[in-house]
C-alpha cells in the first residue's frame, strides 16, 4: 500500500506520517521545501518523541520525500499510483494540491480502487474544500475522474510545538492524537490507519475539537501574551488566566450541547482533558507560536467569532469569547505578519469597517455591534 502526504512539516511527520507508516503505508512526503525534502531523503529513519506523561519514542521508516515545486512529474507519477492522498498544509494551500492529484487521477487506471483522499486541516470540512478544488480545476475532465476517487473529511488534533534546535526530522508531540474520519464514503473499503477512528457523522467531532481545542489554544496563547508570559503551560499556571480559559470553552461547550446534542457532563471532561494537555510543562510550545495568524483566526468561521456567532444567534451566553476576541486583538508580534496588519488595520479602519471586513460578520447579525464595540476599545486603548 502507498500514501502520498502532502506537507513534510511537524503535523505531516509528527501524526499524519507516523499513523500512516503505522497502518503499513509506502510513505510518500511531497513539499516545496528542498532543505527539508533534502533532509528526509539523507535519513533511513526519524523518531517521534512524545513528551509527558505515557509517551514513547516511536520510529518512522519505509518513507521518502518528493520537492514537489521541481518534482511534478514523480509526484503525479506516485498519485496515480497511491491507495491513500493526505495533506497538512493549511487550508489556505489546498489550491496549490490540487494540480498534482487531478493529473494524478487521469493517469490512474480506471479500474483500480479510487483514491482515498483526506485532508487533514484545522478547518471544518477541509476535504470538501480540496475536491471543489480538484473538480474545478479538472473542468470539463472531472466527468471522467470522479470516479477514481473518494473524499472524506477529518478532525484531527495534536499538539506538535515548534522543535527544538538541532532535531534535524525527527519531531516531538505530545502523547494524546485523534484522528476521526468519516467512514460512509469509503462505503465497505476504508483506508487501514489503526490508529484512526472512523465515524457515521463527522460534524460534531470536528466543531468539539475546533471550538474547544483551536478556541481554547489561542485564548491561552493571546491572554498569555497580554500577561507577558511566554510559555502555554506557564500562562495555565495562573489561576486567573485559566479561569478565563475555561469560561470561554463552558460557552463553546454550551453551543455544542445545544447544536449537536452532545453530553454535557462528557464535554465537561473532555474540556479537562485538553487543559491538561495544555498544560503539559514537557512541551516546548509558545504564544507566539500558538497565537500566530490572529486574521484568519478571527475570522467568520473560525475558532471565535464561528462559536460566537451561533452561540449568538441561539440566545447563548458570548461574553468570555468576546472577552477572548479582544485578547487576540491585543496580539502585537513584530515578527508575525498578520499580527503586523491586524494591528494597521486597527488603526486605519473604524470599528464597524474592521468587524466587517476581518470577522465576515454582516451589521444585522446579532454578534456584529458587540464585537465592534469589542474593537473599538481596543482602537481606543491605542490612542
Amino acid at each position: 500500500m502507498k500514501a502520498v502526504h502532502f506537507g513534510a512539516g511537524n503535523i505531516g511527520r509528527g501524526f499524519v506520517g507516523l499513523l500512516l507508516h503505522e497502518g503499513g503505508y509506502d510513505l510518500v512526503f511531497s513539499d516545496v521545501a528542498a532543505p527539508l525534502v533534502d533532509a528526509i531523503n539523507a535519513a533511513s529513519s526519524y523518531t517521534v518523541h512524545e513528551v509527558g506523561d505515557g509517551g514513547t519514542d516511536k520510529v518512522v521508516t519505509g518513507f521518502r520525500a518528493l520537492n514537489s515545486a521541481t518534482q511534478q512529474d514523480e509526484l503525479v507519477d506516485e498519485i496515480s499510483r497511491a491507495n491513500v492522498v493526505t495533506t497538512a498544509v493549511g487550508p489556505t494551500i489546498l489550491k496549490f494540491v490540487a494540480p498534482p492529484i487531478v493529473a494524478g487521477l487521469a493517469l490512474r487506471d480506471p479500474s483500480a480502487p479510487p483514491l482515498q483522499i483526506m485532508a487533514c486541516e484545522n478547518a471544518i470540512n477541509a476535504t470538501d474544500l480540496l475536491r471543489d478544488e480538484i473538480k474545478a480545476q479538472a473542468g470539463e475532465a472531472w466527468d471522467a475522474l470522479e470516479g477514481r476517487a473518494v473524499f472524506a473529511n477529518t478532525a484531527v488534533d495534536r499538539i506538535v510545538p515548534a522543535q527544538p534546535a538541532g532535531a534535524g526530522v525527527d519531531v516531538t508531540v505530545e502523547p494524546f492524537y485523534e484522528w476521526a474520519i468519516e467512514l460512509p464514503p469509503f462505503g465497505e473499503a476504508p483506508p487501514h490507519i489503526p490508529g484512526a477512528h472512523f465515524v457515521d457523522d463527522l460534524a460534531p467531532y470536528i466543531e468539539r475539537k475546533l471550538f474547544t481545542v483551536n478556541t481554547g489554544h489561542a485564548t491561552t496563547a493571546y491572554f498569555g501574551a497580554e500577561a507577558g508570559i511566554d510559555k502555554i503551560s506557564d500562562v495555565l499556571a495562573d489561576p486567573a488566566i485559566a479561569g478565563k480559559v475555561a469560561a470561554t470553552l463552558e460557552e463553546t461547550s454550551a453551543l455544542l450541547v445545544a447544536k449537536h446534542g452532545l453530553d454535557a457532563g462528557e464535554l465537561a471532561e473532555y474540556r479537562a482533558t485538553i487543559l491538561r494537555r495544555f498544560a503539559n510543562p514537557a512541551l516546548p510550545d509558545t504564544v507566539g507560536r500558538v497565537g500566530r495568524q490572529p486574521l484568519r483566526k478571527l475570522s467568520r468561521h473560525e475558532r471565535f467569532v464561528g462559536p460566537a456567532a451561533e452561540a449568538a444567534e441561539r440566545g447563548l451566553a458570548v461574553d468570555a469569547l468576546l472577552a477572548a476576541i479582544g485578547a487576540a486583538l491585543r496580539f502585537d508580534d513584530t515578527d508575525d505578519e498578520q499580527s503586523v496588519e491586524l494591528q494597521q488595520r486597527l488603526r486605519a479602519e473604524t470599528a464597524d469597517e474592521f468587524t466587517s471586513s476581518v470577522t465576515g460578520l454582516t451589521q444585522d447579525h446579532p454578534l456584529f455591534a458587540r464585537v465592534s464595540e469589542v474593537v473599538a476599545a481596543r482602537q481606543a486603548e491605542r490612542e
